[in-house]
C-alpha cells in the first residue's frame, strides 16, 4: 500500500478496534473524485482527476501528480511523528488483499526510497512478513541529523520500591546484565545514602543512544565503567533520557516534582511480578494519567517469580488497564511483531504495552529496547514563535559561573541571544545573555523546543535564581502573576477543603503553596469539581492558561487546568511598602524641623532629648539580650550548685 492516511499500521485491524483511530485527512481526500472506482484497484488509478493512494498498488509506478501528492502526505507524516514514522508497502485501505508479489515489491520499495531521499530520511527495514497476496514490509522512516543534532524522547520510570528500576536503567544504560544483588544499579546512584541503602531519593538522568539502524551505541568506559554522554550523543540518531524517580513514600514530593517540572514524554511502570501491584504504584500510575502522560508497564524479576504468581500479577494489571479510572487497552507483547503493533498506536494513549523481563537473565531485553527505538516524540516546536525555557536545576560551576537546566518550551534559542530571566520574588524579568549551551554535556550552538539543555549565563549569581523560573523572549512582554483560576479535580482527602486551605501547587517546573482565597462551592470533598481561586503565598510565578497542575497536602491530592490568571499584588507587600514611605516621610520632616529650631536657644535642649531618646531605642535591644543571657548563665551556674531547678532567680536576688 501506499502510505496509510492515519500514520499508523494497519496490522491493528485484526488486534485492536479499528474504532480507535481517527484518520488524518490525506491527499485522496483533498483530489475531485474521492469515490473508489474499479479502475483503482487495478496499476495506480489511470484517470488524472482521479488520485487514488488507497491501493496497495500506488506505489508501483505513480504518475507525477501521485508523487507529489504521495511525497506531500510523507512530509505532513514526518512532521507529525516529530522527525520519524513507521511506513507498511503492501497493503491498501480499499478493502482489497494484502501483499505484493515479488516485482511489484521491488518497484514500491524503489519509489518509497527516492521519497525518503526528497524528505532527506532514512529507511530501515523492521520487518517483513506473507498475507494472503504476497510479502507484506514495514519501514522505519527517519530524518537524518547533523552530528551535533539528534532526537530525543524522555520517559519518566516510576513505581513502588524495589521493583527494580534503577536496576533495569543500569542493565539497559550500561549493557551488562545484573547478578540479583544489585550490581547495576550502583553505577547509577547519586549520593552515598543511596548506595547504603539501595533506594533511589532524587531525580537521576541516564541515556540510551540508538544510531540509524536502530542500534544501541552506549559502551561504558573500560576503567571504572562510566558513559561518555558526548560520545554517545555524537554517534546516536535519537536518545532516549530516563528520568528515574524515587519510588519510596516518602520522597513522593520529589516523584511529583519529576513528572510535572521534566514533561516526559512517556510513563514507564515498573511492577515487581512477585510483589505486585501494591504500595506507591497506583499513584504513580494516576499521577501519569492526570497529566496525559502514556504509559507502558514493564514487569520485572519474571526469572525468580513462579508462574502462578506472575499470571495472578498480569492478571490483577490487566484488571487494573481496564478499570474505569484508566480505560486503557493492555497487549501483552511476546514478539517484535507486538512491538511494531503497539509503537505504531502508542501515541493513541489508549494502548497500553505490557513487558514481561529480567534483568539477570535478559529475558525479553531486546523487545524493549527495540520498542524504545521506535518511540517518537510528543512535542514539536516551530522556529518563528518566541522562545520559552523553564529552569528544574541550578549549578555553580568553576571557572563557568552560573549554570542552569531545564526544557525549552517553544522556539528556537541560540547561542548569545538576549532574554528575560524571572520572575524575582519582586515579579521583575531581568535581561540575560546566553553564554553557552550544552545538550547531554555537547555543547551545541542551538536548542529546539521539546529539547532539554543547559546555560551558562553571563553576569548573574546562582542565589538569585530559583527552580520555577523562566527565560523567555521579550516578545511575549512576560507579566509575573500571584493568582489565577483553575478547574480541579480533587482525588483524594479525608475531610473537606475550604477557602483559606493551604497545599503545595506543582505546575511544570513550580513548586510553591498556594491558599484558596474562593470557590465556587463551600466546600470540596472526594470526587468533587469546582473553579478554585488561588494565590502563591511567597513569590509570584510565571503561568500560562490551559497548564496542567497537581494540588498536593499529605494524602491531599488533586488535579487540574488553570483557567484564567488574575494580575494582582499581595496586600502584605503592599502595607509594607505603606508603612517605609511613611516612615521615610515622618524622618524627612523631622530632619527638617529640628534643623529650623536648632538655630533658637530655646528649642536646644527638646533637640537634645530627642537624640538621647534615640541613641536609648538603638541600644535597648542590646541590653535585653544582655540582660537574658545573664539570667540564663546564672541560672544554670547556681543550678550546679544543688539549688531546685524550679526556682528562678534574677541578677537582685544573687547580688
Amino acid at each position: 500500500m501506499a502510505a496509510t492516511e492515519s500514520g499508523l499500521s494497519p496490522a491493528v485491524e485484526s488486534v485492536v478496534p479499528a474504532c480507535m483511530f481517527a484518520p488524518d485527512p490525506g491527499c485522496a481526500e483533498d483530489s475531485p473524485g474521492a469515490e473508489l472506482s474499479d479502475a483503482g484497484d487495478n496499476q495506480n488509478g489511470e484517470a488524472e482527476d482521479h488520485l487514488d493512494l488507497t491501493s496497495k498498488f500506488a506505489l508501483v509506478s505513480p504518475t507525477g501528480e501521485q508523487y507529489d501528492c504521495l511525497q506531500k502526505q510523507l512530509r505532513e507524516r514526518m512532521e507529525e511523528g516529530c522527525g520519524e514514522t513507521i511506513y507498511v508497502v503492501g497493503m491498501g485501505t480499499d478493502g482489497g488483499d494484502y501483499g505484493l508479489d515479488e516485482r511489484d515489491m521491488e518497484a514500491s520499495v524503489a519509489t518509497v526510497q527516492s521519497l525518503c531521499e526528497q524528505v532527506d530520511g532514512d529507511l530501515i527495514l523492521l520487518r517483513e512478513r506473507t498475507e494472503t497476496a504476497g510479502r507484506v514490509h514495514d519501514y522505519l522512516i527517519r530524518r537524518r541529523v547533523g552530528e551535533a543534532d539528534f532526537l530525543e524522547v524522555r520517559v519518566a520510570v516510576v513505581g513502588n520500591v524495589d521493583a527494580g528500576k534503577s536496576t533495569l536503567l543500569g542493565v539497559l544504560t550500561h549493557g551488562e546484565l545484573d547478578n540479583g544483588r544489585g550490581f547495576a544499579r550502583q553505577k547509577l546512584f547519586r549520593h552515598k545514602h543511596e548506595m547504603e541503602s539501595g533506594r533511589t531519593s532524587s531525580v537521576g538522568n541516564d541515556i540510551l543512544g540508538f544510531d540509524q539502524e536502530g542500534q544501541v551505541v552506549n559502551k561504558p568506559d573500560n576503567h571504572g565503567g562510566s558513559l561518555d554522554w558526548t560520545k554517545i550523543c555524537e554517534r546516536s540518531s535519537k536518545v532516549i533520557t530516563f528520568i528515574d524517580l524515587a519510588g519510596h513514600e516518602k520522597y513522593l514530593k520529589t516523584t511529583v516534582f519529576g513528572m510535572t517540572g521534566h514533561l516526559p514524554d512517556f510513563c514507564m511502570l515498573m511492577v515487581g511480578s512477585n510483589a505486585g501491584i501494591i504500595g506507591m504504584t497506583k499513584e504513580h500510575l494516576g499521577l501519569a494519567l492526570a497529566l496525559n502522560v502514556p504509559v507502558f508497564v514493564v514487569v520485572t524479576k519474571i526469572d525468580m517469580c513462579p508462574a502462578n504468581i506472575l499470571q495472578e500479577t498480569l492478571k490483577l494489571l490487566q484488571r487494573l488497564l481496564k478499570s474505569p479510572g484508566c480505560r486503557k487497552i493492555p497487549v501483552l507483547v511476546q514478539n517484535k511483531d507486538d512491538v511494531i503493533v503497539t509503537a505504531s498506536n502508542f501515541s493513541s494513549e489508549r494502548m497500553c504495552p505490557i513487558f514481561q523481563i529480567s534483568n539477570v537473565t535478559g529475558e525479553n531485553m531486546d523487545l524493549l529496547k527495540m520498542f524504545l527505538n521506535l518511540l517518537s516524540p510528543r512535542t514539536s516546536y516551530k522556529d518563528d514563535e518566541p522562545p520559552e525555557f523553564q529552569i528544574d536545576d541550578t549549578y555553580s560551576v568553576p571557572g563557568v559561573g552560573t549554570v542552569v537546566s531545564g526544557t525549552t518550551l517553544r522556539g528556537l534559542i541560540r547561542l548569545n541571544d538576549m532574554l528575560l530571566l524571572g520572575p524575582d520574588p519582586l515579579g521583575v524579568f531581568i535581561p540575560i545573555v546566553v553564554k553557552s549551551i550544552h545538550r547531554k554535556r555537547m555543547p551545541v550552538k542551538e536548542v529546539r523546543g521539546g529539547q532539554t539543555a543547559s546555560f551558562a549565563l553571563k553576569k548573574i549569581k546562582r542565589s538569585s535564581i530559583r527552580k520555577g523560573m523562566v527565560m523567555v523572549s521579550s516578545r511575549l512582554n512576560p507579566q509575573a502573576c500571584w493568582e489565577f483560576e483553575a478547574e480541579i479535580l480533587v482525588l483524594h482527602h479525608p475531610t473537606t477543603i475550604a477557602p483559606r486551605y493551604q497545599a503545595m501547587v506543582h505546575c511544570g517546573s513550580i513548586r510553591q503553596t498556594a491558599t484558596i482565597i474562593g470557590m465556587n462551592k463551600t466546600c470540596l470533598r472526594t470526587g468533587d469539581k469546582a473553579t478554585v481561586h488561588f494565590r502563591f503565598i511567597k513569590t509570584p510565578e510565571y503561568l500560562h492558561t490551559d497548564q496542567r497542575l497537581v494540588f498536593r497536602e499529605g494524602r491531599t491530592k488533586a488535579v487540574g487546568t488553570i483557567t484564567k490568571l488574575l494580575q494582582t499584588k499581595p496586600l502584605a507587600k503592599m502595607q509594607s511598602t505603606k508603612k517605609t514611605f511613611s516612615q521615610v516621610e515622618g524622618s524627612s520632616s523631622a530632619s527638617e524641623e529640628a534643623t529650623q529650631m536648632e538655630g533658637s536657644p530655646q528649642m536646644g535642649q527638646l533637640v537634645e532629648t530627642k537624640r538621647m531618646r534615640k541613641k536609648k531605642e538603638v541600644f535597648k535591644p542590646f541590653k535585653v539580650k544582655l540582660f537574658k543571657l545573664l539570667k540564663i548563665y546564672i541560672f544554670s551556674s547556681v543550678n550546679h550548685r544543688g539549688i531546685k531547678s524550679n526556682t528562678f532567680m534574677t541578677v537582685k536576688d544573687i547580688g
